[in-house]
Order: C-alpha cells, then structure tokens, then sequence
C-alpha cells in the first residue's frame, strides 16, 4: 500500500519500522517540528522523524494541518491510507477523507475507556488490570471512531508506564501490520458505555502528597516512572521516588519511620511506603543503600506535605 505515516514519539516509531518492514510504500512522513532538549536546549528531531531519514523518506514537519498548503501537501500523495501514532496535531476533516481508506490510528488503551492525551498512565493511576491498543477509524471526535482490530495486555503489579509503554508499542507495531494486510476490514462502533478520558499529565500531578493512602502513590510512583517522576521534598531537599511498595504502618503522613539498607518507609494517610530506589535533585537514580550511604536520613525525618 501507498501510505502517510504521522506520529511523533518513539511509541509511534515503532510502528513505522514495522509498518517498512512489511513492505508498504511510504511516501510521507508527518511529525511534530524539531523541538529544544537537553540541557543545551539545542533542536532534536522526533524518534519518527529519525527513522523517516534513516529509511529515506521525505518528512512534513508543518504546525497544523488546517493549512491549505499543508493539506495540499497530503492530498498530493494520493494515499491508500494514512497510519496515525501519536502525532500531536489535529486531523481537519478533510484530511480524514482524504486517503482511500481514510486514517486509521494506533491508540494505547482499550476504547472507549481512556480516550485522550495519556492513556498508559491513567491506566496504572486507575489501578486496572489490563490495557491493551486499539486500531481505530479516525473520524472527528476524541478517539471515538470505529475499531478494526485489538489486542489487550495484563497490568502487572510492578507495571511503570515505561515498562507498560513498551508492550503496548510492540502490539501496536503488530497490530497495524495486521490490520493494513486486512484491509478493508468491518469495524465495530464504541461502547457508549465506560468511557473514561485520560488527561494530559501535569508536573503537578507528580508532587507525592503523604496524606493520601500508601496504595494510590505507590500507584502515581509506577504511572510517573520514567516522566516526569514522582517527587517529593525531605527535610528541605528535593528527591523523586522510582520505586517503593506498600507496607503496613500507622505514622504521622510523610514521615520516616525506619531508613536502613532495606528501604526507607515513610507513613502514608493509610497504611506506609517502603522506598527502595529514589534520586537526589542533580544526582542519578540509586537503590536505597547506595543512597543512604551518601545521603544518611535519620528516623522521624519527615518529608514536606504539598500546600
């Protein structure tokens, strides 16, 4: 097939690399424009972008698609469809139509809960107990099209969303495979019932608050790893915590009941965490007694409780 290939972020490169593998004609790729990272803030390409160059394909970088010049640009392909992973920009109508099979998207989580910006975390912050990729028939609403193909995963109980970010980016790659050899396929409409949404994570959502039971942060710890990290602030200096398990403990929230080479436990709202990886600010991410032995922390330390 003669395709558009859109999408940003490593999780829809994946796909791409997939999708060339297969065989299929690439004409085009569209990715979100270079942006500053590191700390030079110096301009890097996106992760699909990368691959487009390394695979010798032309690359469309434009700030929207509402643009008549950038749309003729689309249009000029003449493409069997369009694949869309994570791109970051809105499809106007008239580029859905565009393609022989219209554009059909790779989306991390089992529609129509989690429709949005960050299906993976909220998946973890919820507490289910699977998450899966659907293929969908992009239309206009927010991931409310007709699904084609679909595949679910178990949430494990240590499950981060790096970890779950990496399954659900190899089934998406096998998904999509599958679904343009099918092609034309019969799609299922949406349930109307369990939508949920998943909000873009905020900086601010990553700020431990103690007070809350030891399960749901021991849950924003696994949903925050590995960004933006979950953070916290003991004894007037700024840590993020990778890694802890509930524990059972009465205390006042925040504060450290024991701090040896087995982990730190702090007390929750409900019950404790016992911390087993964390990071000064500035330093590496360390196990507990590497950390400790560095940074000595002593018992009835408290950590700040968010205002």
């Amino acid at each position: 097939m003669k395709l558009i290939f859109a999408g940003t972020p490593d999780f829809a490169a994946r796909s791409l690399k997939a999708v060339l593998a297969a065989g299929h004609q690439v004409e085009l790729v569209l990715t979100q424009p270079d942006r500053p990272s590191g700390r030079g803030m110096t301009l890097r390409p996106s992760p699909v972008k990368e691959v487009a160059i390394a695979s010798g394909i032309d690359v469309f970088q434009p700030s929207t698609l509402k643009d008549p010049v950038a749309q003729e640009r689309v249009r000029a392909v003449q493409a069997d469809v369009m694949v869309v992973a994570a791109y970051g920009l809105i499809l106007p109508q008239v580029v859905l139509d565009m393609p022989r099979f219209g554009c059909i998207n790779i989306h991390a989580s089992l529609l129509p809960r989690w429709r949005g910006a960050a299906p993976i975390q909220r998946a973890i912050l919820a507490g289910d107990a699977e998450s899966g990729v659907c293929i969908m028939q992009m239309e206009a609403g927010l991931d409310t099209g007709p699904v084609l193909l679909s595949g679910n995963v178990p949430i494990s109980s240590d499950e981060t969303a790096g970890s779950l970010h990496d399954k659900l980016a190899e089934l998406g790659a096998r998904l999509i495979v599958d679904t343009l050899a099918r092609l034309p396929i019969v799609s299922v409409p949406q349930s109307e019932n369990g939508v949920t949404y998943a909000a873009k994570i905020e900086k601010s959502e990553a700020q431990l608050d103690w007070r809350l039971p030891a399960l749901q942060l021991e849950r924003r710890i696994r949903a925050f790893n590995p960004f933006p990290g979950a953070a916290g602030t003991l004894d007037g200096v700024a840590v993020k915590v990778w890694r802890a398990e509930v524990v059972p403990v009465a205390a006042v929230p925040g504060t450290v009941v024991s701090a040896d080479r087995t982990g730190i436990v702090v007390a929750c709202g409900e019950g404790g965490l016992c911390v087993a990886e964390l990071q000064k600010a500035g330093g590496k991410r360390l196990p507990v007694a590497q950390f400790l032995a560095g940074h000595p922390i002593a018992r009835g330390a408290a950590f700040t409780l968010p205002s």
